[in-house]
């Protein structure tokens, strides 16, 4: 097995990190893309306030929850360094890798998880995911059923955050692999 040390410019700096490039089988794996821009750096003022905004739409949020909410989002955004800051950090925050894998397919792995959260996975998918337009009525009610108003306002708002955070990561290709849990907290 080979390994190479790659130096990666992300959105908070230069990471070097040595990463295993032989897949199982000994054959080699396909290259890291380079980011297209360091965005943070580039608009450090609009950086500064996501963090802001993160850090109060986290407010009165179970952790946990919070996390499976980025998870899913990004999952549906296709926004591969956020699926790799967020897996691991709630892996490190105890999260079972069994429910991080099945939230993709959560309609099928409804025992996974409790009513609460399910009702927050799904008002994630309608918010993040707007085909129709809209959030429907039954997704918000459902939602409604198990948060308190100012938590349900909260919720929305971490799942707001956490699709502009997945456009900034998707639209400048930044680079996941790097990261080490807590890393952004």
């Amino acid at each position: 097995m080979s390994a190479q040390t790659t130096t990666t410019t992300t959105g908070t700096g230069t990471d070097t990190d040595t990463a295993d490039t032989a897949a199982a089988d000994g054959s080699a794996r396909a290259p890291e893309h380079a980011p297209r821009l360091s965005w943070t750096e580039r608009a450090p003022e609009v950086y500064k306030a996501m963090i802001r905004l993160d850090a109060a739409a986290r407010r009165g949020l179970d952790p946990a929850l919070y996390e499976l909410v980025k998870i899913r989002a990004s999952q549906l955004n296709h926004c591969a360094f956020c699926l790799d800051m967020h897996t691991k950090d709630a892996l490190a925050a105890g999260e079972s890798v069994e429910r991080i894998v099945q939230l993709g397919a959560w309609e099928e792995s409804r025992h996974f998880y409790t009513e609460k959260e399910l009702a927050a996975i799904e008002l994630t998918e309608a918010i993040t995911v707007l085909t129709d337009g809209f959030v429907p009525d039954e997704v918000y009610e459902r939602a409604a059923r198990h948060f308190e108003e100012t938590e349900l306002a909260q919720l929305i708002a971490a799942i707001t955050v956490i699709n502009a955070w997945n456009r900034f990561g998707v639209s400048t290709r930044m680079v996941p692999g790097h990261y080490q849990p807590g890393q952004h907290a």
